[in-house]
C-alpha cells in the first residue's frame, strides 16, 4: 500500500511517502524551491519523494491531506456573528484563500489522474489529528497521553487525549481565538520579529530578560481550566480580527513600546519575552498535570508548532509526572504530512503499527560522483579525503568553521548532522564569530551542541535522550567553561544526542573530536544563512559556502577550502 501524505494548506508545505507502513521519504518544499516556510503547493517535494521511493504516480493508492476544510464551521459562524467587523478578513482567509488552496490541489490531481474514481482515494483529515494521532502512531509508545498545541488548525488550537495501540480518544479541545500559539506569536511581533516564523528567536531572547518584571500581568492574560481548556484575555490582543497587528493598544500600555525590526533591544522587550516564555511553560505544565491525572500514562506525545519550543519541552521532561516525551523531528505543520499518512494507515484503515519515526534522515542524498560533478561544473578544486571524519575533527580542533554535508537530509527545522555547520564549542569567541560572519543574525542567538549518546551525561543534566534537538537542558556547572560557545546566558543548551546507528559519520566526527580535545561535543547549527532554508543539494552547499565566512566545506568525501584557510 502506497500513501502520499501532504501538507499544502498551512505553512511549511511538505510531502511524504509511506509504503506498507514504513516512511520511505519526507521532504519539505522549502528545501527545493528555496522559499523558507513556503506555503506553495509541494509539487517539487512530491516528485522528489516519488523518485526516492522509486515510484510513479500510478503506484499511489491513497492521498492523505492534513486538513479537513468542513471541520468546525459551527464554531466559525458563531465567532463571525460576534465579530462582524472581521467579516471581510474572515471571508478572505477562510473562504477565498481556502478555496484557492483546494482548487490548486484538485488541479494538480487532475494533471496526474484521469478521474477521482480511477485515481487514488483522497482523505482529508482533521489537522489536529494529523498532529496528535499521527505523532502517536509513529512514537515508540504503545500508550501515551496526547497533547497538540499550535496557533490554530481548522479552528481548534489544542487537543488533549489518550492513545493506546491503534486508537486515540480526545478529552478536551480549545478553539480560536483562545490559543497559546497565538499568544506567543503576539509577543514575537512585539519583540520586532516576524510572527508565525520567528518564535524561536523569542525563545532565545527570553533568558536575556527578567520574567518577574511583568510576570503578574502576563499570568492574567491566559488561564487553563480544570479540564485543560485555554482561555485568553482578548482585550490585550488584536490577532482575533485576523488582519493587522496582533497586539492591542492595551497591550502596549501595559508592556511598553514595541521594538521595530532592526532596532536595538530595550530591557523591557527582553523582560516581556521572558515573562511570556515563563507563562507559556507554566500553562503547559498545568495541562500536562491535567493529562497525567486523567490518563496515568508514563509517556506524553507532544505535537504542533508550540512543541518546537524546546525550553518548554525540557521543563516537561524535568518537572512533569511523565517519564519522557516524544516530539517528532518535524513537529510543526511540516510533520502533518507524515501524521496524515499514518492516521490514515493506522487509524482509519486499521493496519497494525509497524514503524517508529526515530530516524529523521529521510530526505535526499548525493553520491561522491554526483558531488564531484557539481564541483567540476563550478570549476572548483577539492581534495578527496578518505578519512573525512578524522580530517574534519582535526580542523574543528584548530578552530575552523566547517560546512558539513553528509548523507540523507533531515526532516524538520533542526540540522541534525546531515546539513550542518560545525565548530568547536571550546573556543569562547565562536558563537559571536558564527553569528556575525556566517549566519548574519542577532548576536544574542545561541547555538546548540551535539554530543554522543554514550557520553552526553558527562556534560549535560538531561536524563533522557534528545535525538531531534527538541529538549533544552542545563550544561553541568563544572563543564560550562569547557564548552562556552554552546552555553546560553542562563547555563542552558538545546542538546542533540547522536547515535552511531542513525548517523555513523556524524557520530564518528564527534568521537574523533573528543579523542583529539577531550571534549566529545560539537557546536551544530543549520547549514544556511538567516532567511534561507537549510541547504538541500551540493549546489546549495557551494553557494552558501562561498557567500559566508565558512572556512571549509566537507561534502561527501571532498574537502573544499578558502585561500586564507
Amino acid at each position: 500500500m502506497i500513501i502520499l501524505g501532504l501538507n499544502y494548506y498551512f505553512h511549511d508545505s511538505t510531502a511524504c511517502i509511506v509504503k506498507d507502513g514504513k516512511l520511505i521519504a519526507a521532504i519539505e518544499e522549502e528545501r527545493l524551491n528555496r522559499d523558507k516556510h513556503t506555503q506553495a503547493f509541494p509539487v517539487m517535494a512530491i516528485n522528489r519523494c516519488l523518485k526516492l521511493a522509486d515510484l510513479s504516480y500510478e503506484d499511489i493508492d491513497h492521498i492523505a491531506v492534513s486538513i479537513k476544510p468542513t471541520t468546525n464551521w459551527k464554531q466559525k459562524v458563531v465567532f463571525l456573528l460576534k465579530h462582524l467587523g472581521s467579516f471581510m478578513p474572515f471571508i478572505g482567509h477562510y473562504l477565498v484563500n481556502a478555496y484557492a488552496k483546494q482548487r490548486r490541489f484538485w488541479i494538480w490531481y487532475g494533471q496526474h489522474f484521469k478521474t477521482k474514481e480511477e485515481g487514488p482515494k483522497v482523505h482529508f483529515i482533521e489537522h489536529h489529528l494529523t498532529h496528535v494521532a499521527g505523532s502517536f502512531f509513529v512514537s515508540p509508545y504503545e500508550e501515551a497521553a496526547l497533547l497538540g498545541i499550535d496557533g490554530s488548525g481548522e479552528w481548534a488550537t489544542s487537543w488533549l487525549g489518550y492513545g493506546k495501540n491503534n486508537t486515540v480518544t480526545r478529552f478536551e479541545q480549545s478553539y480560536f481565538p483562545h490559543s497559546l500559539g497565538s499568544f506567543y506569536e503576539a509577543v514575537t511581533e512585539f519583540c520586532g520579529f516576524r510572527p508565525n516564523y520567528d518564535e524561536g528567536k523569542t525563545m532565545g531572547l527570553a533568558p536575556m530578560g527578567n520574567p518577574n518584571t511583568f510576570i503578574n500581568e502576563v499570568r492574567k492574560l491566559v488561564t487553563v481550566d480544570k479540564s485543560g481548556k485555554i482561555k485568553i484575555d482578548l482585550s490585550y490582543f488584536n490577532y482575533q480580527h485576523i488582519v493587522g497587528k496582533r497586539c492591542s493598544d492595551k497591550f502596549y500600555k501595559t508592556f511598553g513600546r514595541p521594538r521595530i525590526h532592526g532596532e536595538e533591544f530595550e530591557q523591557h522587550h527582553m523582560d516581556v519575552a521572558a515573562a511570556f516564555q515563563k507563562v507559556l511553560e507554566e500553562r503547559l505544565l498545568e495541562i500536562c498535570d491535567i493529562l497525567y491525572q486523567k490518563t496515568k500514562a508514563k509517556f506524553l506525545v507532544l505535537s504542533g508548532g508550540v512543541s518546537l519550543n524546546s525550553v518548554v519541552n525540557g521543563r516537561i521532561v524535568r518537572e512533569s509526572p511523565f517519564e519522557d516525551i516524544y516530539v517528532m523531528p518535524a513537529a510543526g505543520d511540516n510533520g502533518t504530512a507524515i501524521g496524515a499518512a499514518y492516521y490514515l494507515y493506522n487509524g482509519i484503515l486499521g493496519n497494525p503499527r509497524n514503524f517508529v519515526h526515530d530516524d529523521p534522515y529521510v530526505g535526499t542524498s548525493y553520491t561522491n560522483e554526483e558531488i564531484k560533478k557539481v564541483i567540476d561544473g563550478a570549476k572548483l578544486e577539492a581534495d578527496y579525503i578518505e578519512d573525512i571524519c578524522q580530517k574534519t575533527a582535526d580542523l574543528l580542533a584548530e578552530g575552523n568553521i566547517i560546512g558539513w554535508f553528509q548523507g540523507p537530509m533531515e526532516i524538520g527545522p533542526r540540522a541534525l548532522g546531515s546539513r550542518s555547520i560545525l565548530a568547536n564549542p571550546a573556543f569562547p569567541q565562536m558563537k559571536d564569530k558564527i553569528n556575525a560572519e556566517v549566519k548574519f543574525r542577532e548576536a544574542y542567538r545561541p547555538f546548540a551542541p551535539s554530543a554522543l549518546v554514550e557520553s552526553y551525561k558527562d556534560f549535560f543534566d538531561l536524563k533522557v535522550e534528545a535525538p531531534f534537538m527538541l529538549k533544552v537542558c542545563n550544561v553541568l556547572e563544572d563543564k560550562q567553561h569547557l564548552i562556552p560557545s554552546i552555553t546560553h546566558v542562563d547555563g542552558s543548551a538545546r542538546l542533540q544526542t547522536v547515535k552511531k546507528e542513525l548517523h555513523p559519520r556524524y557520530h564518528e566526527v564527534i568521537q574523533k573530536l573528543g579523542e583529539r580535545t577531550g571534549i566529545p561535543v560539537v557546536l551544530n547549527t543549520s547549514f544556511n544563512i538567516q532567511g534561507e532554508p537549510v541547504v538541500e543539494s551540493p549546489k546549495d552547499a557551494l553557494r552558501c559556502f562561498y557567500s559566508t565566512g565558512l572556512d571549509y566545506l566537507a561534502i561527501g568525501n571532498y574537502l573544499l577550502r578558502k585561500r586564507n584557510s
